[in-house]
């Protein structure tokens, strides 16, 4: 919070905010920041706008009572606001505070955003327009607000709530839950972002990364079947890498523990695909271990093509099968994209993944997952037969370094 506070002005007390905060209940936390905003910028109106879980629209929240088009639940209110063509989805795309009106009214949409995470847009209705500084401060309270949410959301439902559009079945439960936090995390040698599009009937993908001070831990799986059954899988594998991973075991030991730990649940007669990979951030190498799983791509220099790996047994099925640990590819400007089989279905075979990953080159990894997986919707009108997944990875190499950011995305 440090970098926050260190770009403060006068008007902004973040310290008498952040007090503020901890003093109300955490379903407040937003409105505590609003009332905060309207006190210090003098603004007419504020409202934070979550993301929806589909990522392709905004919820408003609040608690004003039911008005038409507007999910409620108890006192709690959701109103869905599309991202597409929207100032909302421009702050969020380009990070930037949108600005629109000119007059008696002028609205402000300002992304909060936190490492790359686009959590939201903080929404402002002012009086007149904003000069620079004011620009400044609406920037630094949706950065402020982004902590907000992070530190809140723990202890709450209501976030999680009003990014639901839809009831998400018991399986969807299970698999939403064993992802991690966050979608999106940038440092200052890469740029990762990865989004789960699950099919009618869930069907067991999933995708984890970690970070520690010298190396960035990633996963992708595809556990067999779907609905419980898959999710169920899904989460013994990945509870399983994850135990491994922090034990602090290498990579071929923790294969070996996943595949162990999965075998001995199902009786060695169930499976989950998966590729579980390690960067390391001083040298800038990269490892991965391949389970059966749909090789990642490489784009290089404007051209792409897919890694030759070898194929291991998916995890599961051979007690003692030893997993071999493969370089991976990487270089300074090397984007890698990590696919399920979801992304190659018949359903979706028009889509050229190949095409659609040099076309987003220049996208953020958040904005070029969701360009792949939009593109496979659109393809399959609306009806995926399989969970598709993808993780993008964007390789800036160097040295150990912090980021340069400016209250949002990485600069």
């Amino acid at each position: 919070m440090q970098a926050v506070a260190d770009h403060a002005t006068d008007r902004l007390d973040l310290g008498k905010l952040l007090a503020a905060v901890e003093n109300a209940p955490p379903v407040d936390a937003a409105d505590v920041l609003g009332a905060w905003l309207a006190d210090a910028l003098g603004a007419i109106e504020a409202s934070f706008l979550v993301v929806d879980l589909s990522g392709r629209a905004l919820v408003r929240l609040g608690h004003a009572g039911a008005t038409n088009g507007v999910r409620t639940q108890g006192r709690e209110t959701a109103e869905r606001v599309p991202l597409a063509d929207s100032p909302q989805g421009r702050a969020l795309r380009d990070q930037c505070v949108e600005i629109v009106g000119l007059g008696d009214e002028v609205r402000l949409f300002a992304p909060v955003t936190n490492r790359g995470e686009a959590i939201g847009v903080l929404e402002l209705a002012l009086p007149e327009a904003p000069d620079d500084r004011m620009l400044a401060d609406v920037a630094l309270a949706a950065h402020a607000l982004a902590y907000i949410v992070i530190a809140n959301r723990r202890f709450t439902d209501l976030f999680e709530w009003g990014q639901r559009s839809v009831r998400l079945s018991l399986a969807a439960e299970i698999q939403h839950r064993l992802l991690p936090g966050t979608f999106t995390c940038e440092g200052g040698q890469f740029s990762l972002a990865a989004w789960l599009e699950p099919a009618g009937e869930i069907a067991g993908d999933s995708f984890d990364f970690s970070i520690e001070r010298d190396t960035l831990h990633l996963s992708m799986t595809d556990a067999r079947g779907h609905s419980v059954d898959a999710a169920i899988l899904a989460t013994l594998l990945v509870g399983a890498l994850r135990n491994a991973r922090r034990a602090g075991v290498g990579l071929a030991e923790q294969a070996h523990q996943a595949n162990t730990g999965l075998g001995e649940q199902v009786s060695w007669s169930d499976f989950v695909t998966g590729q579980v990979a390690r960067i390391d951030l001083r040298s800038g190498t990269a490892t991965i271990v391949n389970a059966g799983h749909q090789p990642p791509l490489l784009l290089r220099d404007g051209r792409v093509q897919w890694i030759d790996l070898l194929a291991d047994p998916p995890f599961g099925l051979f007690r003692d099968h030893v997993y071999r640990v493969q370089p991976l590819p990487l270089q300074p400007g090397d984007r890698l994209m990590f696919l399920t089989d979801g992304m190659l279905e018949r359903n979706v075979a028009s889509v050229e993944i190949e095409t659609l990953t040099i076309e987003g080159a220049a996208m953020h990894p958040r904005e070029a997952v969701q360009h792949l997986v939009l593109a496979l919707l659109k393809a399959a009108d609306g009806d995926l037969k399989d969970d598709a997944t993808a993780m993008c990875i964007d390789w800036h190499g160097g040295p150990p370094r912090d980021r340069v950011t400016d209250s949002g995305s990485d600069q």
